[in-house]
């Protein structure tokens, strides 16, 4: 049975850091202060498989405006069975976020998955920049 919840005290950060600082490639070696750091100040959803967290997402936003995705993953041994899908059809029905402006995240590899719910290649990157600091936690 697949389950998604908002509720910060079912996480398991271990967990959650440990796929963020060694399997992802976007925050390779980060803290774990900075990974609850994260988790508390966002809105967060948990993926549960028979219980178990098999998936994590976290959203930063105004819940007015604004929202970015970020963090968004399946552990590798419960992919290829539509998570990722049901997680992000979830966060994008989620009521709180419900007439936002504007959505953003940042992707290397999943840009076909996002694409199935409404996110595109920036309409005016010209209108958009950044501060990037590559391999803060290195």
């Amino acid at each position: 049975m697949i389950s998604i919840s908002t509720d910060k005290t079912l996480l398991d950060v271990t967990m959650i850091h440990r796929y963020l600082s060694r399997d992802s490639y976007w925050a390779k070696n980060i803290p774990l202060d900075i990974v609850e750091r994260s988790i508390e100040n966002s809105l967060c959803f948990g993926l549960y498989k028979d219980s178990l967290q098999a998936g994590f997402a976290r959203v930063i936003t105004d819940y007015a405006t604004f929202a970015y995705l970020a963090d968004v993953f399946i552990l590798p041994e419960h992919r290829k069975q539509g998570l990722s899908k049901q997680l992000l059809a979830y966060i994008r029905d989620f009521p709180d976020l419900k007439g936002l402006r504007r959505w953003m995240l940042a992707t290397a590899d999943a840009q076909g998955l996002y694409q199935q719910y409404g996110f595109t290649e920036l309409s005016k990157p010209e209108r958009m920049m950044e501060i990037s600091v590559p391999n803060i936690y290195g």
